[in-house]
């Protein structure tokens, strides 16, 4: 008995880390707007800052520290995580500033777009096929984004620079051999020297925020918890789900920026968002419906029970 109820307690346990991590990546523009009078740099400094060193916490606690140090000596590994540190370092500073100057709603459409960046990218560099629906996803996702441009007069560049940037650091990873977590504290420990130094600069000449006031110093250092605790939580949904049930999930932080731009920070959504928006979803469900079919078609029907 205890067996059979085994694989549905995985599931749920899974579920529930997925929820607790696109929950919360869908609500940290709550937390950054704490920080409106400080730069997105200086957020994003204390951001790498206090991330390495939750995650090292973490990673002593596990004892990992002979994989860090196996990554360490590989400089080939090396090269592509200074590659994707880079990456990640300009998203992370994207979304705070895109937050932070009243644009959640863009920040939305630009996590939407991402997994038909991602299939794009796949197609492009991996030589991944791309079924007849997904192709017709990524064009009318081009629609949606030229239709913007068009009634605007704008490039939506900070929805499109996420897209991009979390897209191309998601391809980097994927080639690269490594454990997410034991990834991303070298990522953060490669850009962090940069990170201190601008703090101290801003510390030293007295522009910098840390420390004028308690409650905003235990933000910046609460600013690595809130980064790092989401990563764990999908690791443990990763390990717990198939990738077919996890990327249902993925659009649940996108809808939940929207509401809040919208509805809690009222920003504009005007028609031709509408139009965008609606574009976009349509190509995310065609997309969602191929790749469930697609893979169903290629599982047994014993791993589908």
């Amino acid at each position: 008995m205890s067996q059979s109820r085994s694989p549905q307690s995985s599931i749920s346990a899974g579920s529930l880390y997925a929820l607790l991590a696109y929950g919360s990546w869908g609500l940290l523009p709550i937390y950054w707007k704490f920080f409106q009078q400080s730069s997105a740099i200086e957020v994003l400094s204390h951001r790498m800052i206090w991330s390495l060193v939750f995650l090292s916490g973490i990673l002593l606690v596990q004892q990992r520290q002979a994989e860090v140090g196996a990554l360490l000596r590989s400089p080939r590994r090396l090269g592509v995580l200074l590659a994707s540190a880079t990456l990640l370092t300009c998203n992370w500073g994207l979304y705070i500033y895109g937050v932070n100057t009243d644009r959640v709603v863009e920040t939305s459409l630009g996590y939407y777009i991402n997994p038909l960046v991602t299939v794009l990218l796949g197609f492009l560099f991996l030589k991944e096929r791309l079924h007849r629906g997904q192709q017709v996803a990524v064009v009318l996702a081009a629609i949606g984004v030229s239709y913007f441009v068009w009634q605007f007069g704008s490039v939506p560049w900070i929805a499109l620079g996420l897209a991009f940037t979390f897209a191309f650091y998601g391809l980097l990873r994927k080639v690269v051999a490594v454990a997410p977590m034991v990834g991303l504290a070298v990522e953060t420990l490669m850009i962090t020297p940069v990170a201190l130094l601008l703090v101290g600069y801003w510390q030293a000449t007295g522009v910098g925020h840390f420390g004028t006031t308690l409650p905003l110093s235990l933000l910046f250092v609460g600013a690595g918890v809130m980064t790092s605790m989401p990563l764990l939580w999908f690791n443990n949904a990763a390990k717990r789900l198939r990738l077919s049930t996890l990327g249902f999930f993925q659009y649940l932080a996108p809808s939940v920026q929207l509401i809040l731009g919208i509805f809690l920070f009222r920003e504009p959504f005007t028609p031709t968002h509408g139009v965008t928006f609606s574009c976009i979803w349509m190509a995310l469900l065609l997309y969602s419906m191929t790749s469930f079919l697609q893979r169903k078609a290629v599982t047994p029907k014993s791993d589908l029970n």
